[in-house]
């Protein structure tokens, strides 16, 4: 079948090539990628809703670990983007780009439709009129360096956790789907992204200076061997974060997932496919902030 219409959320979206393979080492298609997105937009919607998304596109699909497919990211929308797709204007210092807002399931299986795995967003969202609020959240994105991987990542993590806490903020660790890990951090939105920037990068200097052989807050690396880099910069207002539940554009489909803190100090901690997300969810384990 090249062609289809998927009904969701009371509309429907034009559908093609739903048997296309976008995960060769799994088999997984176009249409698992679409029931996937359609299954867990409750909880990942929360996460996206009101956020200018970029996307990041594998039209041929992922390929496998030895011979990747080709992808891109895409942020401004197109003139075939349908016009049910809720979208914000945004002006940058030299252009305006158009952003898709993921707001309801409809619109993940559209992007799904046009091969996107991964969405990325900021830790800002836009008010009811357009306008960038201040970040209602902050992230830190532990990346290991070589000769460091997950259990590594996990323990910097519990270091992240502790100091959030000391400064009664509440926290979430994300497996990334990739290597590492993700610990978002709950605010009360009365910062500027410059000011939680900052923030992020004073902990990441703190950490770094009381744990010198864990931690580093430089991306230089051959300042990363065996460390883990507590990567502060993605709360600059420009920057952007692959949102929780979202696929990674990986060999296998992994996906970011949000975990519960006593589940990353076990020795089994491991990245999660999204058949493990997805039963997860129904058993209903949904960690948030």
């Amino acid at each position: 079948m090249s062609a289809q219409e998927l009904h969701v959320d009371g509309g429907a979206v034009r559908f093609t090539h739903p048997g296309k393979v976008l995960y060769p080492e799994t088999g997984t298609t176009k249409l698992d990628v679409a029931m996937y997105y359609m299954q867990v937009a409750p909880v990942m919607i929360p996460w996206a809703r009101d956020r200018p998304a970029t996307r990041k596109r594998w039209i041929d699909g992922v390929g496998t670990g030895t011979d990747p497919g080709k992808s891109f990211f895409q942020k401004n929308l197109d003139a075939s983007t349908p016009e049910w797709v809720l979208r914000q204007r945004m002006q940058h210092k030299d252009h305006v780009n158009i952003y898709p807002m993921v707001n309801d399931a409809r619109t993940l299986v559209w992007l799904a439709q046009t091969a996107t795995l991964e969405i990325h967003a900021p830790q800002w969202r836009f008010s009811p009129d357009g306008t960038p609020q201040h970040p209602d959240r902050m992230v830190l994105d532990l990346d290991p360096g070589e000769g460091a991987g997950l259990p590594e990542c996990a323990a910097v993590a519990l270091l992240v956790k502790e100091s959030l806490a000391q400064m009664g903020v509440v926290s979430l660790p994300v497996t990334s789907g990739r290597k590492g890990l993700h610990v978002y951090a709950e605010l009360d939105g009365k910062r500027t992204s410059d000011e939680v920037a900052r923030l992020a990068h004073e902990l990441a200097m703190s950490l770094e200076s009381e744990y010198p052989e864990m931690v580093v807050s430089r991306m230089d690396k051959e300042l990363r061997r065996g460390k883990v880099l507590v990567d502060w910069s993605q709360n600059w207002p420009g920057k952007t974060t692959v949102v929780p539940y979202s696929l990674r554009g990986s060999a296998l489909p992994t996906v970011a997932a949000p975990r519960r803190w006593e589940e990353i100090d076990a020795v089994d901690l491991a990245q999660l496919d999204y058949r493990e997300v997805l039963a997860r969810i129904e058993a209903g384990i949904v960690p948030g902030l």
